[in-house]
């Protein structure tokens, strides 16, 4: 990533490369990584708020052990689903 970040996106990205489960900061930091740069404000809102959740909760919606949350299935998660770290 080139572009220089702004405060807020620069502590997005070490939350999402930071998550305690090395799943979640390969899943999580990556697509963080890929993506936080150009994220809206309304994006950045969802994904900061995903964050705030336990990496086991994340990763039981993400291989479909569990429902997401109607609050959590929005465009951000759907990209998070999408993003392939090794394409």
């Amino acid at each position: 990533m080139t572009a220089v970040l702004d405060e807020r996106r620069k502590r997005i990205l070490y939350r999402g490369n930071h998550r305690g489960m090395k799943e979640a900061d390969v899943m999580l930091g990556g697509f963080v990584t890929a993506h936080v740069a150009t994220l809206s404000d309304e994006q950045l809102d969802r994904l900061e708020a995903l964050l705030d959740e336990l990496d086991v909760d994340i990763m039981d919606w993400v291989i479909g052990k569990k429902p997401v949350p109607a609050a959590y299935d929005t465009d951000i998660f759907g990209m998070i689903l999408a993003y392939k770290p090794y394409e």
